[in-house]
């Protein structure tokens, strides 16, 4: 059996000059598992190794996918990591192996896999930076709906949370990305066709996630966000005014949702990313843990994280705080709080409405 032919679009941004001593990474980025992405890096892989380069599998997902075990015959492999956790046996990246033997370019399957407990490193796409730092090429794969600004895009569209993850710096950094591209129907036809899944798993993929509804959007975002990113890395032109998005939370679950949007607005503008919370006067472990959470994903998106003290009410605090910064847009979430509550302690919303000049405000809805 042979794996799809599928068209790929190949984007290049600006800045190889930048990888003298650095590996070069190439990603091949796909809208959802089964559209070809780890067949093709599987031959270029075979390519290189005709053409005399020093070429090693660092990690392969097969998922019993008939076309993967087939283009994978042949090809030298990397033993893995053997990790014990409790009485399971697991096996992970061999990063420490990789950098003593120094291969020319390796093969490094789904970026966003989270390593066993007691890894060196929580993520394999930090495990693919320490190689690319070591001056090691690297060719990987990851599906467009673990990019951490699309997570809350992705469940509203499909109405499942992916749960593994990867920083849009990734794809961001990387020298070549290459869009695998597959159209829904040929997509379902593989699924049907026992390509992608065993014949236990058919029926229910095809009425969840692979329904053509879902994969028309995943695909559609997946075009969309490779051509933002080329974009955004192009050779800048004229320097312009300097967009900072600030993103006001709360210790409340829509925090997540709000930095997510801010982090793609300020993309968008290429500008940077502020998230802040007023420092209340108590937090439960359970308030503490979620501003830990909205701290990392402001990190996975490159931005800051700010916890300022109250100085008079929360609306003046934070009117202080966006004009201190020379902010040029808000994000908020629409309040949680009653009308009788904001009569009596002011609508944060109206007052930074009011108190900001040269300011776009956004509220986002909390449905």
């Amino acid at each position: 059996m042979t794996a799809p032919q599928t068209p790929e679009r190949l984007f290049l941004p600006g800045h190889q000059e930048e990888r003298r001593t650095r590996g070069i990474h190439k990603v091949f980025v796909g809208m959802a598992a089964g559209v070809g992405k780890t067949y093709r890096a599987l031959s270029e892989l075979s390519e290189r190794l005709d053409r005399g380069e020093d070429a090693l599998i660092g990690v392969l997902e097969t998922h019993g996918r008939a076309g993967t075990i087939q283009a994978a015959e042949g090809l030298p492999l990397f033993p893995r990591r053997e990790v014990t956790h409790g009485n399971v046996l697991l096996s992970e990246l061999d990063v420490d192996g990789l950098l003593a033997r120094r291969p020319f370019i390796v093969l490094i399957d789904e970026l966003a896999h989270t390593n066993a407990p007691g890894s060196p490193r929580e993520k394999r796409w930090q495990d693919v930076e320490v190689l690319l730092s070591a001056g090691i090429h690297v060719l990987s794969t990851v599906n467009v709906q673990h990019l951490e600004s699309l997570n809350d895009m992705v469940a509203r569209l499909t109405g499942i949370r992916v749960r593994e993850r990867v920083p849009d710096a990734v794809l961001h950094g990387a020298d070549e990305l290459v869009l695998i591209d597959l159209t829904p129907d040929d997509l379902r036809a593989r699924l049907k066709a026992g390509h992608v899944y065993g014949p236990e798993k058919i029926d229910q993929a095809l009425g969840n996630f692979f329904t053509a509804a879902n994969l028309t959007a995943l695909r559609e975002i997946a075009l969309r966000q490779v051509a933002n990113v080329v974009e955004m890395d192009a050779p800048e032109g004229q320097p312009g005014v300097l967009e900072r998005v600030v993103v006001a939370i709360a210790a409340e679950e829509t925090g997540g949702r709000l930095i997510r949007r801010g982090g793609q607005l300020a993309e968008r503008l290429k500008g940077e990313l502020h998230v802040v919370t007023i420092r209340p006067p108590r937090l439960t472990p359970e308030q503490s843990r979620m501003l830990g959470t909205f701290r990392a994903i402001t990190e996975a998106l490159g931005g800051q994280f700010h916890v300022v003290d109250r100085q008079g009410s929360v609306a003046a605090t934070l009117v202080r705080f966006v004009q201190q910064l020379h902010a040029t847009q808000v994000v908020m979430g629409e309040t949680s709080r009653s009308r009788w509550a904001e009569f009596l302690r002011g609508d944060i919303i109206k007052t930074v409405l009011q108190e900001t000049r040269n300011v776009d405000v956004y509220v986002i809805s909390r449905d």
